[in-house]
């Protein structure tokens, strides 16, 4: 311990490098229920990639384990520290490096707030679109670790499609530049996208080549409720099958609506099975907002509510901003799925959902980012109940379990981590493991990186 901590003091600045017991078990975990974290052996907090290098050639000379972090904010134990680890956190690398307006890119350190950065580049009538719900605190780091995604994926994409290229520092210390600036190129083996969602096994991500996009104009909203999640999903199909592009196409299951309704007497219905919330941003949003309204009453909707103006339109988002923090106020603890499926199968996982939870005699609320099928079902369990605690395991499971057999992925944003490591194997079968573990040797052949996650 004493040669691991000389060794890095030997190339650090003393504020960098943290020992304090309680400092360093504030940074052991991140905001996921039963995935357990070890206690590090010490806390780095580097300024440049100088110094990222240095904690990475020690730990390669002195076969020491790796935990990358950002602002933990995630939600499968992937930025978890293990015993004797070094933590290496990444948020004090938290530049802005360059906004062109012309090739539409930003170049940024893993430590940039995702807030930041859009608010940085709408200044200049420029959009960034990945907007996780934790925007306001998780990093583009971490975003690029989990290939994050959020409310506008319908229209616009994960982050995977917004990084052009990435200097990575590598196990043994060496710098990996990948990708390009361009808006174009296909040269070689595509390892930025590689990088994208490998949560820290592969290497730690010190810059990052951004696309982004034009600023699009103000959307509007509407919103729409439904007596069964089938008529409400009914109407998601029915949209994108009339080739709508919404930027945003939310539901709400009946769980969460009254779990809202609770926490925040916004009004809705208690008969509302399901809430349908539909955005554009495109030069005329009223119109396309008409056409679904009309795609959404010929599904089955009981009532139809589009916005007038920014200001009714946030007000129906309302809702579904509310949505994790009402159902967190249901129990002591929440465990958060974030399962994938098709379009045509959404209805399908809502419902079985309800079913498991029955099952269990557990709540469990589901919002969904409708348009893309990535549901989030929120299991919500008191903590101090044991029996109730390995019933909201066991529901979890069998929620990851529903979502395979629909022809679904166990993670669309969330990541897999520690949390879901013994599903991925399910999902990916015996010569799938083969290869990504071929992967990680190549990359990380001692095994220091982030160890115990994903594999």
């Amino acid at each position: 311990m004493d040669d691991l901590l000389d060794r890095l003091r030997a190339g650090l600045p003393a504020e960098a490098l943290q020992t304090d017991p309680d400092v360093m078990a504030s940074y052991a975990n991140d905001m996921a229920s039963f995935c357990p974290a070890g206690a590090p052996a010490a806390v780095v907090l580097p300024r440049t990639v100088e110094q990222v290098q240095h904690v990475m050639r020690v730990a390669t000379e002195l076969r020491v384990p790796v935990v990358p972090q950002g602002a933990r904010t995630g939600l499968s134990g992937g930025a978890n520290a293990t015993d004797g680890c070094i933590v290496l956190s990444l948020v004090k690398m938290d530049r802005i490096l360059e906004i062109d307006a012309v090739d539409r890119i930003a170049v940024v350190e893993p430590g940039v707030v995702n807030a930041v950065l859009s608010r940085a580049v709408d200044e200049l009538g420029l959009y960034y679109p990945p907007d996780p719900s934790s925007w306001e605190m998780c990093t583009i780091g971490g975003n690029i670790g989990t290939a994050s995604g959020g409310l506008c994926c319908v229209k616009y994409g994960v982050t995977a499609e917004y990084v052009l290229g990435l200097d990575v520092v590598l196990a043994d210390g060496r710098l990996l530049s990948t990708g390009r600036r361009t808006a174009k190129g296909v040269a070689g083996y595509d390892l930025t996208r590689l990088f994208v969602g490998s949560e820290g096994s592969l290497g730690i991500v010190v810059k990052a080549v951004l696309a982004l996009k034009p600023r699009p104009p103000q959307q509007l909203v509407l919103a729409a409720e439904f007596g069964s999640t089938a008529a409400a999903c009914a109407a998601v199909c029915a949209i994108m099958e009339a080739g709508h592009t919404p930027s945003l196409l939310e539901i709400m299951d009946r769980t969460t609506i009254q779990a809202v309704n609770k926490l925040a007497n916004m009004g809705l219905p208690h008969t509302t099975e399901a809430l349908l919330l539909c955005a554009f941003d495109t030069p005329d949003p009223a119109s396309d907002l008409a056409a679904v309204g009309e795609l959404c009453t010929a599904a089955g909707a009981t009532q139809v509510v589009p916005a007038e103006d920014a200001a009714e339109s946030e007000l129906l988002l309302q809702a579904r901003r509310l949505s994790l923090t009402a159902l967190e106020a249901v129990k002591s603890a929440t465990m958060i799925d974030d399962v994938c499926v098709p379009r045509t199968r959404l209805a399908a996982m809502l419902d079985g959902t309800a079913a498991i939870a029955e099952k269990y005699g557990l709540t469990i609320g589901v919002c969904a980012h409708a348009g893309d099928g990535n549901t989030h079902p929120v299991v919500c369990f008191d903590h101090t109940d044991a029996d109730e605690a390995r019933r909201a395991r066991e529901s979890f499971d069998e929620i990851m379990a529903l979502g395979l057999e629909l022809g679904g992925t166990i993670t669309g944003e969330h990541g897999v981590g520690t949390l879901k490591k013994e599903w991925l194997a399910r999902e990916l079968g015996p010569v799938g493991v083969e290869m990504q573990r071929g992967i990680k040797q190549t990359f990380d052949p001692l095994g220091i990186l982030n160890p115990g996650k994903v594999f």
